[in-house]
């Protein structure tokens, strides 16, 4: 019979530490996508998706910059589903992902397992971390909710014994939460069958709006890298760094096999164009032929083989994300769409959903493509039958409203606001006020008074709801500093910038606590082409802020710490980029020795002092070493750096770079 129960693992882990508490109002650093010139030979369908509703804004999500590379034995929370045959290790604090497969008779681990819990900027929202199984809802991307934590819970069958959809004793593990960068609930149902080998995934993503909302889906497995990896496809959709998307053809490309991840030279995705009448499914395999495989109902049509690469950029990352001498890993994933750069739409008061199976296949991967592909379609279909996946997800179609029972572990309470709010009934998935806290709490107060209520002690203004519901509910509460202040912040996602600038400006008139609206206006005059301007905003921001926090709360206090190290961050780029370093010099030695101690901060120090023709004391920088544990997937700001400074080639330590054009 399948059990859950929960665990605690312990685990080398970094802390996540605070958000970034300023509300991220500049573009999307995104590096997904695609050149103007390939746009003209996509397929109709996919440059339709490719434009639709791309995400330009993280709102009302924040930054999570917080977290170091100290890492130190920590208790992790998880849960255990299990069987006779598989062991499915899942992290609800961590996006609910699973973070190991052990298969029993072979004593086998399907995944690739993380040894340590390092976060890194690969996030839409910055932290991130590698292994396992993850569920990539939002928008292009790593979701947001990466390292969040997820609801979680049982779900008993009607019947009240447990049975569940596919038969046989034990109960489905329900992880659920609320997708806030599309303002989405969605589901993601766990059971194992008696007796098999395979875990099976329902998942479903519902859209209880009154309008169409952009969706996106990708279920992202990380395997070991030294595999072959097998799709049934003869083309794929080639993506690298350097933003060009093309067809190729599988397995090879430019002469060499892809499918074997360790002879790619560069970081790139491969979106396999799998034809509509073959059955959906990506394995990946070791020389003896023993590894993983997925597959799904056809609704989730897409399958991706994501590679590092063996440049010393691609190395350098797969190091990063764990211990140096740990196996490297690639990624193999299925989608909605064929490729990651796609969003679909969702219509009004719909949902979608479909089935997933996870469990070993053993077959030679080595040989002709087409014959290794036939024998391993034809072992697939031995060990679970297209038609039984097909039959097992109509069967958990009626369970997937079923009320979950003993709870295993709590999310966050922006659903239990939204549902609040808007008198949804999401039956399966219930968002209880019991989960409201502190961070919804004064959207709560607007919610039934209409009215956001102060801050105590001058505490720096949490995050802004930018929904239109909630920027109606503040364009018509009473106009105080602080209201303006969210309100502008929700014209500005709206991209209503002229009337978020009146907002901050209006707020700015009576605000005591000035440099959140300065902060923002500086912001609007860097994206409006006034950068001498928006450099003497951040100048009173760090100004008004340094007074406030010295007013307001000790030194050691963690969100005045990291407002202060935001801002003074900030502030410094700015001045740079108009030469005044004697500004930015006055601005980096009023930061804590604390802040100015860590990695992203010593890169700006180098950076600083280059511009005060220190080049000298700017090498000594890299010399001494640092790390920049934010450093963003993608990033050159070293390497560029490293370049003004020193002829010679860019040490490894910080070598991240991932193109071909990079030498």
């Amino acid at each position: 019979m399948t059990t859950i129960r929960r665990e605690v693992l312990t685990l080398p882990a970094a802390p996540l530490g605070p958000d970034n508490p300023l509300p991220p109002l500049r573009p999307l650093d995104e590096a997904h996508r695609i050149d103007d010139r390939d746009r003209a030979g996509l397929p109709r369908d996919m440059a339709r998706q490719v434009d639709y509703a791309p995400l330009r804004s993280l709102l009302p999500v924040q930054v999570r910059d917080g977290y170091d590379r100290e890492r130190a034995p920590r208790e992790v929370d998880a849960v255990v589903i299990e069987n006779d045959r598989l062991r499915a290790t899942v992290l609800p604090g961590l996006g609910g992902r699973i973070a190991s497969l052990h298969h029993k008779p072979t004593d086998r681990e399907l995944l690739y397992v993380n040894p340590v819990l390092q976060p890194a900027n690969f996030a839409l929202n910055g932290a991130w971390f590698s292994g396992g199984i993850e569920w990539n809802i939002g928008a292009t991307g790593h979701t947001t909710l990466s390292c969040s934590p997820v609801h979680a819970a049982r779900v008993p069958a009607p019947d009240g014994r447990g049975h569940r959809p596919s038969g046989g004793g034990g109960e489905i593990l329900r992880l659920w939460e609320w997708e806030r960068l599309r303002d989405l609930p969605f589901q993601v149902d766990l059971w194992l069958p008696d007796g098999s080998d395979f875990l099976y995934v329902g998942v479903r993503v519902r859209n209880p709006h009154e309008r169409p909302v952009p969706t996106y889906w990708w279920s992202n497995i990380a395997v070991p890298e030294d595999r072959r990896v097998l799709a049934p496809a003869d083309e794929a959709w080639h993506f690298g760094y350097e933003r060009r998307l093309r067809r190729v053809p599988v397995p090879t490309y430019d002469g060499v096999d892809r499918t074997y991840p360790l002879n790619s030279t560069y970081a790139a995705d491969y979106f396999y164009e799998v034809p509509d009448d073959r059955r959906r499914w990506i394995a990946a395999l070791d020389a003896d032929g023993h590894g993983l495989v997925q597959t799904s109902t056809d609704l989730l049509r897409g399958r991706k083989l994501f590679v590092w690469g063996t440049k010393p950029g691609g190395r350098r990352w797969q190091e990063w994300l764990t211990e140096p001498g740990t196996g490297g890993y690639c990624e193999i994933q299925a989608g909605l769409v064929r490729t990651q750069l796609e969003h679909v739409r969702l219509d009004a008061e719909s949902e979608v959903s479909w089935l997933e199976a996870y469990g070993p296949l053993d077959t030679a991967p080595d040989g002709d493509w087409h014959t290794v592909l036939r024998r391993a379609e034809d072992r697939l279909e031995a060990a679970l039958p297209r038609a039984d996946v097909d039959a097992a997800y109509e069967a958990w179609r009626p369970h997937a409203d079923t009320e979950p029972g003993e709870r295993l572990a709590t999310g966050s309470g922006w659903g239990a606001l939204e549902v609040l709010r808007a008198g949804w009934k999401l039956s399966g998935t219930p968002f209880d006020e019991d989960t409201l806290g502190e961070e919804q709490k004064p959207w709560l107060h607007l919610l039934r008074a209409g009215s956001l209520p102060e801050p105590e002690h001058h505490e720096p203004p949490g995050g802004t709801l930018v929904a239109r519901p909630w920027r109606d509910m503040l364009e018509t509460t009473a106009a105080t500093p602080l209201a303006e202040y969210h309100l502008g912040v929700a014209q500005w996602h709206g991209d209503d910038r002229a009337q978020a600038v009146r907002s901050w400006e209006r707020g700015l008139k009576s605000a005591a606590d000035r440099w959140p609206l300065l902060r923002c206006l500086a912001v609007a005059d860097q994206q409006d082409g006034h950068p001498e301007r928006a450099a003497d905003r951040y100048l009173e921001a760090f100004d008004d802020l340094c007074a406030r926090r010295a007013d307001a709360a000790a030194d050691g206090d963690s969100t005045w710490a990291a407002v202060t190290a935001a801002v003074g961050r900030e502030s410094i780029g700015a001045l740079l980029a108009v030469g005044r370093t004697a500004d930015a010099r006055t601005v980096w030695e009023r930061l804590d020795p604390g802040t100015r101690a860590r990695g992203r901060f010593r890169l700006t120090e180098a950076e600083l002092l280059a511009a005060e023709g220190r080049t000298g004391d700017a090498r000594a920088v890299f010399d001494e070493g640092f790390e920049v544990a934010d450093l963003r997937e993608g990033a050159d700001s070293i390497g560029l750096l490293w370049a003004r400074l020193d002829d010679a080639p860019l040490p490894a330590r910080y070598d991240f770079r991932m193109w071909p054009d990079e030498e």
